[in-house]
């Protein structure tokens, strides 16, 4: 039950955005009628229950129970295998037309392979009934960052091809028992950056890495690694598309993709070698995944760069993964400008950094903050980036680049979302502007020419952050982590996107102003 007071706040919430959400430039309805909006979430980071009904310990358990994500954990999380009908209700209030979630391999088959764990079984199929019984489309991941720790303990996890057939083995048993009510499959999140990270960086799970590259590295080869991996990871995601395509397309009607994450990349200065530079990292960081899957080989800058370490495919490899997609998923938050930094390639030894040669940064404030990752500063506790900048046209002007580089495949925005410091306040302004100006942007795309297809907010609940644990937010709802029952709470972004997807034909307001008696009075509710 709420209390009068919560429900005293909501209600004011909702007549302030009533009142001040009747002008501007766009609404829902501006947007074709099959086009979806949703948000979305991962099975570690919000399910919970890490340790009931024979689930299995992923990488991501052994990673973050050693201590590597500012000492959280996903053993309680959001607690979402217990809450889910609530949440699913919570999806419904706010008119949600899709959620994208991931199963977790772990809680369907604990050893990565062999038996299907029916309890497992149980909660996917309760939770996407409950989802197609309320309007829901349900968007799911087969991995995101969560694979079994048997399979890493028994041969490396990604680095050997075993992880192809067991892989698609484990797609076969999610196809056959979801896909009746499941039309949209994404093999991999952030195929990309999970092969950085995990096999380069070692910031990720399962924390491969060697030195000097690498972060508190004891194990791996960052000049070999990540490229062994996405080899796999292609012929893997190909793999499971062939089986579905082959075996359960007909007769379900669904689609399959794979999901990168995207930055917008733009040269630091109008310096031809900037210019060549930026456009090398958009080779080293998309064309790696979308070439071999649009073009059937990696691009050649990357195979000059790397060599020997780069595998190459068979013909029939090639052509496995050539068009082995009916979408592309992508992860936009930031846009990074790029500088050279060719004097990398004479280095002896080189990792994925070294090989693309660059240097990348964001601006905040007329502050320029390195990046020699995607996402560096996070893990390295740089505290003077809170909130990605908003940089909504260099949205536009990626899905504009999909256009022209691969033919204007079908995208879908799989996350989209503001970072903020986890702290006590609702009135996410920034995070309201952020979203306003992104769903702008990509409006403006459509209405160009852009074959996307469908937008996610990032998250839907505060959940477990993979590189700062409970330490940031991306939430439309605030979960209480010190309130026993883990009572979800509306953030003011919450209120503008549920405005947004429920009020045909009235446009929307990109700020949302309360007023100051409104203002202190949820900031001394909030607080409690």
């Amino acid at each position: 039950m709420l209390s009068l007071s919560y429900f005293f706040l909501f209600l004011l919430i909702n007549i302030s955005v009533v009142e001040v959400l009747g002008v501007d430039k766009f609404s829902r309805d501006d947007f074709p009628p099959d086009f979806v909006f949703g948000s979305g979430t991962s099975a570690y980071q919000v399910e919970g229950a890490a340790n009931e009904d024979g689930r299995g310990p992923s990488i991501w358990d052994s990673f973050s129970h050693s201590g590597k994500m500012h000492g959280a954990n996903g053993d309680i999380a959001c607690d979402q295998y217990h809450k889910y009908k609530d949440d699913v209700q919570l999806m419904v209030d706010t008119g949600l037309e899709a959620y994208r979630f991931s199963i977790s391999w772990s809680r369907l088959i604990p050893n990565g392979r062999g038996p299907v764990n029916p309890k497992g079984l149980q909660y996917y199929n309760n939770l996407i009934n409950e989802l197609s019984s309320n309007g829901i489309q349900p968007h799911v991941t087969l991995h995101h960052n969560d694979f079994p720790q048997a399979l890493e303990d028994k041969y490396g996890g990604w680095l050997s091809r075993e992880m192809v057939k067991d892989f698609t083995a484990y797609a076969d048993v999610c196809f056959r028992n979801f896909g009746d009510r499941v039309l949209h499959w994404a093999t991999m999140n952030e195929a990309n950056v999970f092969a950085i990270g995990s096999y380069n960086g070692g910031y990720l799970p399962p924390g491969h890495c060697s030195s000097p590259f690498g972060i508190n590295c004891t194990r791996g080869n960052s000049s070999t690694e990540p490229y062994l991996a996405t080899h796999h990871i292609l012929l893997a995601h190909a793999s499971a598309a062939r089986l579905y395509k082959e075996k359960y397309q007909k007769q379900q009607h669904g689609f399959i993709g794979i999901n990168l994450l995207a930055f917008g990349l733009h040269p630091l200065t109008n310096k031809t070698k900037d210019v060549i530079a930026t456009q090398r990292a958009m080779d080293f960081l998309i064309g790696w995944y979308a070439d071999p899957l649009v073009y059937g080989d990696y691009p050649d800058v990357m195979k000059k760069n790397v060599g020997s370490r780069l595998p190459a495919f068979t013909n029939l490899e090639s052509n496995l993964v050539k068009g082995s997609f009916d979408f592309l998923g992508l992860n936009y938050y930031a846009m990074i400008y790029i500088k050279d930094d060719s004097s990398k390639l004479n280095m002896e030894v080189r990792d994925f950094d070294a090989d693309m040669a660059v240097s990348l940064s964001v601006f905040r404030d007329e502050t320029e903050v390195e990046y020699y990752l995607p996402y560096r500063a996070a893990i390295q506790n740089d505290t003077s980036v809170n909130e990605f900048p908003t940089t909504p046209w260099a949205l536009q002007e990626l899905l504009e680049y999909f256009k022209q580089a691969y033919g204007n495949p079908p995208i879908y925005i799989h996350e989209n979302g503001q970072k903020t410091q986890r702290n006590s306040s609702l009135e996410d302004e920034s995070r309201v502007n952020y979203l306003h100006g992104h769903i702008g942007a990509l409006l403006d795309a459509l209405r160009n020419g852009s074959n996307t297809r469908g937008y996610f907010q990032w998250a839907f609940l505060d959940v477990l952050e993979l590189l700062d644990g409970y330490e940031s937010s991306f939430g439309l709802y605030y979960v209480d982590l010190d309130d026993p029952d883990l009572k979800r709470q509306p953030k003011l972004s919450a209120h503008w996107y549920s405005h947004f997807l429920k009020t045909k034909g009235v446009s929307s307001d990109g700020f949302i102003k309360l007023e100051k008696n409104l203002t202190a009075f949820s900031h001394a509710h909030f607080s409690r």
